[in-house]
């Protein structure tokens, strides 16, 4: 009796208990991987959200045309020398011809000041919310004690550029009927 029992036990595992284990492990794995994914996907989805507000924030207040790049970074050069002390000698905007999209334009500045001015200035040009990077530099000492410094920047901005107009968009292609190439034959 105790023989028939202990084999119906071991029928039973083999039969029943392991599979339906072996069921309930899988199906919880593919829970969790589940779970994972739905939580990787709404993580994108908040990214999405955020990046598209950063988006249209960077939009709006970015420069929407060259005389409106021309203006702002040049208000805005003047202000941060007069913040860091920087007597500014130049600043000269160079436009780059192109039809749409995103443009680049280039500033040559030159200034003199003493090198806390000279770190201050380039600081807030580089924290700056304005699309700007200082793209090439040179800095130097117009005495021995180093206490008035002559700066030279080549800034490059990128600004929006024209729309293209209607005329100038390539026509959309109309669709050609398919034809059978054994029809023809």
């Amino acid at each position: 009796m105790a023989a028939v029992v202990v084999v119906g036990a071991l029928v039973a595992d083999k039969l029943v208990l392991t599979p339906v284990m072996d069921t309930l492990e899988r199906t919880e794995t593919h829970k969790q991987q589940l779970l994972a994914e739905l939580n990787e996907a709404q993580n994108l989805f908040q990214r999405q959200r955020l990046m598209e507000r950063k988006w249209k924030a960077l939009l709006s207040d970015g420069l929407g045309s060259a005389a409106e790049a021309e203006s702002r970074i040049a208000r805005a050069l003047d202000g941060w020398s007069g913040q860091a002390g920087l007597a500014l000698s130049s600043v000269k905007p160079d436009r780059v011809a192109s039809t749409k999209g995103l443009q680049e334009m280039t500033f040559t500045v030159a200034g003199r000041g003493s090198l806390y001015a000279v770190a201050q200035f380039l600081w807030h040009v580089e924290t700056a919310s304005l699309p700007i990077k200082v793209k090439d530099m040179q800095l130097g000492s117009t005495s021995e004690a180093g206490d008035s410094m002559s700066l030279q920047l080549r800034l490059s901005a990128l600004y929006l550029g024209a729309k293209a107009k209607p005329s100038e968009e390539r026509p959309v292609r109309q669709e050609q009927p398919e034809v059978d190439d054994e029809a023809l034959l």
